[in-house]
C-alpha cells in the first residue's frame, strides 16, 4: 500500500528525494511519516507529517531535510539536501490513523513501505 522510491547514492553534500506512493488517499487525518534504519541499529523517526500541526523533523535532519506530500494525499516526499555520510539507511514510510498523536512506537504503524536505500560517501 506504500511504495518508496528515489533512494541511491551521491556523494556528501548532495541532494535526493524520496518518493513514497500511496494506494489510497491518506489526508490530514493520518500520521505520514519517514524513518530510516542502519543495520544493527533500531529504526529512527525522521520526519512526520502529524495531521494538522507542524512537521515534525528529527535534531539530526533539522534545516536539510522537508516532508511534504501532494494535494492528492497520494504521495509523500522527503526532500533531502546536504546529504551526509551519516545519513546512510535505508528509509521507509509508513502511515497511521491520526487520533490526536501519532504512534510513538514503531508498532503503532499499521502501514509500511518496503524501503528505499540511501548511501552517501564522503
Amino acid at each position: 500500500q506504500l511504495t518508496e522510491s528515489g533512494g541511491g547514492s551521491v556523494q556528501a553534500g548532495g541532494s535526493l528525494r524520496l518518493s513514497c506512493a500511496a494506494s489510497e488517499y491518506f489526508g490530514s487525518r493520518f500520521c505520514m511519516t519517514w524513518f530510516r534504519q542502519v543495520p544493527g541499529k533500531e529504526r529512527e523517526k525522521v520526519a512526520s507529517l502529524e495531521g494538522l500541526s507542524r512537521p515534525f523533523y528529527a535534531d539530526s535532519v533539522t534545516g536539510r531535510f522537508v516532508i511534504s506530500k501532494d494535494n492528492q494525499g497520494m504521495t509523500l516526499y522527503l526532500q533531502m539536501n546536504d546529504l551526509q555520510p551519516e545519513d546512510t539507511a535505508m528509509y521507509y514510510c509508513a502511515a497511521e490513523e491520526y487520533l490526536g498523536y501519532c504512534p510513538r512506537t514503531l508498532g503503532g504503524y499499521s502501514v509500511w513501505g518496503q524501503g528505499t536505500q540511501v548511501t552517501v560517501s564522503s
